[in-house]
């Protein structure tokens, strides 16, 4: 695993990086703590995974003199875990000048996609 800042919440959360580049990026979560009252993965979980994952993938392509920034979110949440670890794997859609997009495929440890999740961030000087 990768030890770099998430942030709070996706430190809170449990999310572990695997591995990060611009082009690719994975990371894991743990579905023990953060299920809703039903008892699976809550689809904001999912979201913040992605988010994070996304997020941490744009800024490497920002490069050290600009950040990127979150502007567009889209998740689509196509089943449930309710147990184990789930991992999310960003690849790049677009690797632009002022704008990236990701998507992230969520699944869980037998392979099932559970969530898909799109982001675009903005690129901005520092």
């Amino acid at each position: 695993m990768i030890d770099r800042g998430l942030g709070e919440l996706a430190t809170t959360m449990g999310i572990k990086l695997v591995s990060l580049s611009a082009e690719h990026a994975e990371a894991t979560m743990p579905v023990a703590g953060n299920t809703q009252p039903f008892g699976v993965v809550h689809g904001g979980a999912y979201v913040v995974l992605a988010e994070s994952l996304g997020s941490m993938a744009a800024n490497v392509w920002a490069g050290a003199d600009q950040v990127a920034v979150g502007i567009e979110v889209n998740a689509s949440h196509s089943k449930s875990a309710r147990k184990g670890t789930v991992t999310a794997v960003a690849t790049a859609i677009h690797l632009g000048r002022t704008l990236t997009t990701h998507e992230i495929a969520i699944s869980d440890e037998a392979g099932n996609r559970l969530s898909t999740v799109r982001i675009t961030n903005f690129i901005r000087p520092r």
